[in-house]
Formats: C-alpha cells, structure tokens, sequence
C-alpha cells in the first residue's frame, strides 16, 4: 500500500484474502499509507496488519519478496500513489514496495497498480503508458455505477476486479451480465 488516498482499497483487497484458503499474503505499506489508514479509515495501522500472514518493513530491502527466487503469484499495489508509479516506472527501487513491484516486473509476473490521481497529468499519463506496454495492469479506482449501491460495495469492487487478474473469484462480485 502507498499513501494514496484510499487505503479502503488495500484493506477491502488483505479482508477478501483473509476469507480465502491457499493463498498467502505479504503487505509493505510506505509511511504516506500509514498516515492515509489512520486519516481516512477507522483502523489501526496494526488492525491492517493484522489481515496478512507477514508484513515487510518498507525499508527491509533484504526482505524475501525483494527477491526473483521468492515465488509469488504477482502482485496488487492498492491504493498506488503517483510517487510509486513513477519510481517503478523509472526503475527506482530504493525501498522494499519499490523492489519488490521491479522483481514482481523482471520475473514476469502479474503485477497490478491501482492507481488514485485526479486529474492526471501528462507525466502520470506517460508512466502509466510506459508501464502498461510492459504488461503491468494500471487499474485506476474507477467507480462502478451499474452493480453498486454504496461507497463500500464500490471499493469491494475495484478490489474483487484487481483480485480477478490473478483468477481470484471474489465471493459476492457482480458481473456484468447486460
């Protein structure tokens, strides 16, 4: 999780695989996001944690997620902050979410950034673009009108979209069916 606004999304994504047998979780959340959990939801930064099996320091670059012999599935940034975009985008790894989206990219795996910017500018544009032809999924938090009744069931939306990138199927997630 980065710092940008809606942490909701990272919480709603770590509950839906907290209910879900085989998979494990991993969690680095950068100290913007740790200001937005407690600024925008009404949990703890250790409640938040408290939904992986293993939380990274940011800074623990040595951490086995840092690693392309560490398998994973791939990864979800969720809420992604223009910031991280950039820095992955220019290949700038100096903290674990960072390494760990450059290995998530170099070992091919799916790696999805749910981007929150509003407006978007013409740089936000080009790293999203330059990332996107690489294959990373840039899933900017748009809401869903047609199948949401509230704030919540949207943010269970866009986390149940980024989770089915990975053949997640989400308990309760609606699909289009016009």
């Amino acid at each position: 999780m980065s710092g940008a606004s809606g942490a909701c999304i990272g919480i709603s994504l770590l509950g839906i695989l907290r209910n879900l047998t085989g998979w494990e979780t991993h969690l680095v959340v950068s100290r913007g996001a740790v200001r937005t959990i407690e600024t925008e939801t009404d949990k703890t930064f250790d409640e938040v944690v408290s939904l992986v099996d293993r939380a990274h320091p940011i800074d623990d670059i040595g951490a086995a997620i840092s690693s392309g012999t560490f398998r994973s599935s791939g990864m979800i940034i969720a809420p992604c902050s223009m910031k991280t975009l950039a820095g992955i985008s220019c290949g700038y790894s100096e903290n674990l979410l960072l390494r760990a989206a450059d290995v998530t990219i170099k070992e091919g795996r799916p790696l999805v950034l749910v981007v929150r910017e509003s407006p978007l500018s013409a740089i936000h544009l080009e790293n999203m673009l330059k990332l996107a032809r690489i294959g990373v999924i840039i899933m900017p938090a748009m809401l869903s009108y047609y199948n949401s009744l509230s704030v919540e069931d949207m943010t269970r939306h866009i986390a149940a979209k980024a989770l089915d990138r990975f053949g997640i199927e989400t308990p309760g997630f609606k699909r289009w069916e016009g």
